[in-house]
């Protein structure tokens, strides 16, 4: 992977403390839970600020696997649409929970690309009550942007949104390491000098 491919794909990645339902993308993805009905934390904010209407829809899909991702509208949120992900619960890391995981964030973005969406703001899927390790997390939420931005140029941003300050410098460090391996790679793949 070529550090200039990488650091163009990088610039296409925001880290920001805040609030994610107030975000003015084209879709927010809920860390859902496998109902899609509701839940604490980022699920019920979104569905809180949503309002009952998003309930409705969300009553239509029947439900979501884990790893997948399903689409619904914005309905009183900025962003015109929502994309419901089921993260993988922290076992001992040994259940396929890094894959799990790694899919939430590609099936999302897939899905964005499918309805043309060009921004999507993320949270740090299950790193709340489903106990995901902050710090694995964003490594792979991280990899897995900058793989599918190098794969996809369309996709213009995407936000990774955090509530403390813990988890945005667990972000930013993972996006650093990314850029700093790539360019250590670079150094090492450069051809020898000609004699």
């Amino acid at each position: 992977m070529a550090h200039n491919d990488l650091a163009l794909a990088a610039k296409k990645i925001a880290v920001y403390r805040g609030d994610i339902t107030k975000m003015g993308v084209d879709a927010i993805v809920n860390a859902a839970n496998p109902t899609l009905l509701g839940g604490g934390g980022v699920d019920g904010a979104i569905h809180r600020a949503a309002g009952p209407e998003l309930l409705m829809e969300c009553r239509s899909l029947h439900g979501c696997a884990v790893g997948r991702a399903k689409i619904t509208a914005g309905y009183d949120l900025p962003a015109p649409f929502v994309i419901h992900t089921v993260g993988p619960i922290w076992e001992d890391g040994k259940q396929n929970e890094s894959q799990k995981l790694r899919a939430c964030y590609r099936n999302s973005l897939k899905l964005a690309l499918d309805y043309q969406l060009t921004t999507v703001a993320f949270p740090a899927i299950s790193t709340g009550a489903y106990g995901y390790p902050k710090a694995e997390a964003a490594e792979i939420a991280v990899d897995t942007a900058l793989k599918f931005l190098l794969a996809h140029p369309a996709l213009h941003k995407i936000y990774f949104v955090v509530f403390d300050g813990e988890t945005e410098a667990l972000y930013r460090e993972s996006l650093e390491r990314a850029l700093s391996i790539s360019d250590e790679d670079s150094k090492t793949q450069s051809p020898s000098p000609a004699k």
